[in-house]
């Protein structure tokens, strides 16, 4: 791999993602005056992401991305910027290459603990040093020189750590390692380096320590002094004193402070330019610690993920395993599920009753496809992914008070806007489609959009309860490259979460009255308790 002037992880070809000269300007002054707060989230806020073809409004509500990255894509760290996260996740690279290189990152992270460890280490460091630079907590009251020789000292410790830990790496860490080492060679480097052993060896004291009977001390003797001259910020005694004879005869009085104060601004001022790419640093460990924090939650909750293997279109479908992480992200334990089909652009009707898991399986897949194409790991044993240049998913419609349409106008308004938004090959996701009118005309307008939605070769998952045109649709053939799965119900017709080849032959509305206390006698009682307690009253 090509010698990199940006630690950039994200891509295999290095970019800056923040602007440099305003952060730069803001580090400055945070090492100046050490208040800075919310330097790195302001930076990594607006920091760019890759070029991509998604349209994050078609999807980040309704798939509630916020709410995964914050609570399931994460490390054990409160991240630093969850909007950062949020939009690199609503932004999946159009380059596979970009997607290629975070495969292999997250793969080597997820099977070598000593890189995990060291990735864990870097973002201990890169925490530490936030902290000191923008005064979180009250960092930095103390002397102004302590304090930023310390973020000096922390600046060293994030490149010695990149340098040696990230060495044996054979994915796109290794840029860590070779930028980190050429920093090492550069002059800046070694001035920070000698003025980091100046302020912790500045001399050797051999001390002669008398205790007395009672384990106190009691004195102690010098017994020998050496300094160590071979670092070029220690003089000797005679020429420290003749320095300051000299300045102050010339007019100039300088105290020890005020020099070791200059002394870290040049050093500060040699470096700056390469602290100002930690910030950027720092937003792309916390993805990489995402991705792997999301393995460990699924595991700790005996769920399995993988790296899902790439393939064509017209490859078969193959999902074991999968699982909502929405439901592991509230705590709720999700049910896995197997999805197979003969091929990925197919638009496949979901039937079932209701509370069956159908929306869950849709969210389930749109949030299986995003993660994927991502570069990260995918909520499911194992899966075949067919890149796809677009998400569109509709599972939330809400009404508005000052919506101009009754419900079957929010529909066509619907459908008008997913074929305004829908390229070729995309991944579509429908909640319900045409519920919002009578059978007879929502099913005209069904079967419209199903045959419209076959010229542009999607990847389709729509769930309806029109079972008896689902039912005629598989029978019939009328419409290529349609499939059909059904909602597996148990023995006492209550659902299992898991789903078959078919369309389902009722939606037990029946089943799911009583359950919810909707059958005549439940609601004759209620109507009989609330006419007793206005007599009573």
């Amino acid at each position: 791999m090509a010698e990199t002037t940006v630690p950039d992880i994200l891509h295999p070809t290095p970019r800056n993602r923040i602007n440099v000269d305003q952060t730069k300007l803001s580090v400055s002054l945070a090492f100046a005056s050490g208040v800075a707060g919310g330097l790195f989230s302001d930076a990594l806020d607006r920091a760019s992401v890759a070029p991509t073809t998604w349209q994050p409004a078609s999807f980040v509500s309704d798939l509630f991305v916020s709410q995964f990255a914050a609570l399931c894509f994460r490390g054990e760290k409160e991240p630093i910027s969850t909007t950062h996260i949020v939009r690199l996740l609503a932004s999946p690279p159009s380059d596979r290459a970009i997607i290629d290189h975070r495969r292999a990152i997250v793969t080597e992270l997820a099977a070598d603990d000593g890189l995990r460890a060291a990735l864990d280490e870097l973002d201990d460091h890169m925490r530490r040093f936030r902290t000191l630079l923008e005064g979180v907590a009250g960092v930095g009251k103390w002397d102004p020189n302590r304090r930023q020789l310390d973020i000096l000292a922390v600046v060293k410790e994030i490149i010695d750590c990149m340098a040696e830990r990230f060495a044996s790496s054979k994915s796109g860490l290794v840029a860590l390692s070779q930028w980190a080492e050429r920093l090492r060679a550069s002059e800046p480097y070694k001035s920070l380096a000698d003025l980091i052993r100046y302020e912790e060896r500045l001399a050797t004291l051999s001390l002669k320590v008398s205790v007395g009977a009672d384990g106190r001390i009691r004195g102690f003797q010098v017994l020998s002094i050496q300094e160590h001259t071979e670092n070029p910020f220690v003089g000797s005694p005679a020429r420290r004193w003749l320095s300051k004879v000299e300045l102050f005869l010339r007019g100039f009085h300088f105290s020890d402070g005020e020099i070791i104060a200059r002394l870290i601004d040049a050093v500060f001022d040699g470096i700056v330019h390469e602290i100002v790419r930690f910030v950027q640093l720092a937003g792309e460990v916390e993805f990489y610690l995402g991705a792997i924090g999301f393995r460990d939650r699924a595991k700790a909750a005996g769920l399995s993920v993988c790296m899902p293997e790439l393939v064509a279109a017209s490859a078969p479908r193959k999902v074991h395993r999968l699982f909502n992480p929405l439901l592991l992200a509230h705590a709720m334990k999700p049910v896995p599920c197997d999805v197979d089909l003969d091929k990925h652009d197919a638009i496949v009707l979901v039937t079932g009753p209701n509370s069956g898991g159908k929306t869950r399986l849709l969210q389930s897949m749109a949030l299986m496809q995003l993660l994927a194409q991502c570069g990260v790991f995918v909520p499911a044993k194992e899966a075949t992914i067919s890149l796809v240049p677009a998400l569109v998913v509709s599972l939330i419609r809400e009404t508005k008070a000052d919506q101009a349409e009754g419900r079957l106008g929010m529909e066509l308004v619907r459908i008008r806007e997913l074929f305004e938004q829908l390229p070729p090959g995309a991944m579509v996701v429908l909640d319900e489609l045409c519920s919002g009118t009578n059978p007879s005309e929502g099913e005209e307008i069904f079967e419209l959009v199903l045959r419209m939605l076959t010229r542009l070769d999607p990847q389709t998952f729509i769930t309806t309860h029109f079972l008896a045109f689902a039912q005629r649709l598989e029978t019939e053939h009328k419409i290529e490259d349609t499939r059909f799965l059904q909602v597996v119900l148990g023995p006492n017709h209550e659902p299992t979460y898991q789903f078959a080849p078919g369309v389902a032959q009722t939606s037990l509305a029946g089943h799911a009255a009583a359950r919810l206390g909707v059958t005549g006698d439940q609601l004759i009682a209620l109507i009989e308790r609330n006419i007793a307690a206005s007599r009573g009253s």
